[in-house]
């Protein structure tokens, strides 16, 4: 698989987001095809890839644990700069994704340009369980607008555990999917679906682009 794109509904903007996979799942995992759904309707051109470890999993079938950080990081800017040559100086180009993905995202745009937003989906602000090893270090380098999207049961990072952390985030901004876990699935009890989740994820991604990117 080379490349997953979904042109957004009425994108009169070309604005593309690259959405990256997290550690465990592929690029067509059911929460990426929901997002990229999701992101869709609300104008959102996304193109989706494989880091070389999943590429490689997907030939053979092994699971693998993901590359080194500086392999997952030249991939990724790899298709930044193609992606960027195909949209040309009219386009906006943002970097996301979910869970390492975003993470991947936020490293890269803290490192070079060429890049107009970044937008993270359920970031792991922490390892389950070790609220006290934050990745939050590199925001304050980041050279574009950022996003992250997190539901409230995420292990990854919950709204207490963010209590005198939020100097960390920067710029960074923060907004909380109620109930959501680090897949945005809300607890049975709630009305709102996954589905309904997934879509407010979207509509504060076509916020925040509105907003910080494009005006």
């Amino acid at each position: 698989m080379r490349l997953i794109k979904i042109k957004g509904c009425g994108n009169s903007e070309n604005i593309t987001l690259i959405l990256a996979h997290g550690a465990g799942a592929p690029a067509d995992s059911p929460f990426m095809e929901a997002l990229a759904n999701a992101l869709k309707a609300e104008g959102i051109t996304t193109v989706r890839f494989e880091f070389p470890y999943m590429q490689k999993r997907r030939a053979d079938g092994k699971k693998r644990p993901p590359d080194r950080q500086v392999v997952l990081l030249e991939h990724f800017s790899l298709l930044v700069d193609e992606m960027r040559a195909e949209l040309g100086d009219g386009g906006r180009l943002l970097v996301g994704g979910k869970s390492m993905g975003g993470r991947m995202a936020s490293l890269l745009a803290s490192q070079r340009d060429g890049i107009d937003g970044v937008a993270c989906y359920g970031y792991p602000f922490h390892p389950p369980g070790k609220p006290e090893q934050w990745r939050t270090g590199h925001f304050h380098e980041v050279r574009s607008p950022a996003l992250i999207v997190q539901g409230t049961r995420d292990p990854f990072g919950k709204p207490d555990e963010m209590v005198g952390h939020e100097q960390a985030l920067g710029f960074v901004r923060l907004r909380w999917l109620e109930g959501g876990n680090h897949d945005f699935q809300p607890l049975k009890r709630q009305q709102l679906t996954w589905r309904d989740l997934l879509a407010t994820a979207a509509r504060e991604t076509r916020i925040f682009i509105d907003e910080f990117v494009t005006s």
